[in-house]
């Protein structure tokens, strides 16, 4: 069934669990998510980002996300993550997608709550739910890996007054984490977490999932983290399977699908469980 972030959100934070999101840029990873989710009974968080979209534009994403989103047996949130500008985040909603990402963060504060304050408002008026950025999340590596992350921390005396004055539904914050693979273990700084939590309220978004400890994400989540970023491990996945169908002679792309599909299925059967969010659809 579609569903909005509120509606798999709130309960995650008030059960202590997570939510997985994972970008889906063509219709295998997508099945590879909703079949999971269905077989696990989770709720579930499915779509892509803006940098994304030369794979698959977004027309064409929501072409097929929309419709396997309502015929799914779970809830499932098709979200627009990352939209770094207001006209696509407004090609999302005419689009169908049910939730959105503004991320303003890397302009000034008051600009950020502007901006994503104005979206907030468009969103609700027709049942949409959004999530802004308060701190900036950097890459591992290329023109978006940041020389001091710590600089970029999200602080949570700032994120509760950015929560009130936004009316923002979930809040993605900047706490050690970071887009892409890890080349070293993380350190993500859990007290943060928990003082964020406590003073917005708000479910907390973990963006640059993949790639963190099994114990990272658990205390993450205990902290307050309720929706959890995934699609670099996804995409390992899909590669590894396709490069396995290759290995055993596989002598056609569409024999090759479901070598892709069970390799990602695996990923995400093992992301929802370790959230906690199996059974909780």
């Amino acid at each position: 069934m579609l569903a909005t972030m509120n509606d798999v959100l709130l309960p995650a934070k008030k059960g202590g669990y997570g939510v997985g999101f994972f970008n889906a840029v063509d219709v295998e990873m997508a099945r590879a998510v909703i079949e999971t989710a269905e077989e696990l009974n989770a709720p579930v968080m499915i779509g892509t980002a803006e940098v994304l979209l030369p794979a698959m534009s977004l027309e064409r994403v929501a072409e097929y996300l929309i419709p396997m989103a309502q015929k799914a047996k779970v809830p499932v949130v098709v979200h627009y993550d990352h939209g770094l500008t207001f006209e696509g985040c407004i090609r999302a909603l005419r689009a169908g997608f049910t939730s959105v990402m503004y991320d303003c963060s890397v302009c000034g504060y008051e600009e950020n709550k502007a901006r994503l304050a104005e979206m907030v408002k468009i969103c609700h008026g027709i049942g949409v739910t959004v999530e802004g950025e308060l701190g900036h999340v950097g890459d591992n590596e290329g023109a978006g890996k940041l020389t001091n992350p710590e600089d970029f921390y999200t602080d949570p005396e700032t994120a509760a007054d950015f929560v009130r004055s936004t009316g923002v539904d979930a809040l993605a914050v900047a706490v050690g984490n970071a887009h892409g693979d890890y080349k070293f273990p993380p350190r993500l700084d859990f007290d943060r977490i928990s003082e964020i939590s406590a003073k917005t309220g708000l479910p907390l978004v973990l963006h640059g999932g993949s790639g963190l400890a099994d114990e990272d994400f658990k205390t993450a989540v205990k902290r307050g983290i309720c929706k959890i970023n995934i699609f670099t491990d996804l995409e390992k996945a899909g590669k590894a399977g396709a490069q396995k169908a290759l290995e055993d002679g596989v002598p056609s792309l569409t024999k090759m699908i479901p070598y892709e599909i069970e390799a990602m299925k695996k990923v995400v059967e093992e992301k929802i469980r370790l959230f906690g969010s199996a059974g909780k659809a």
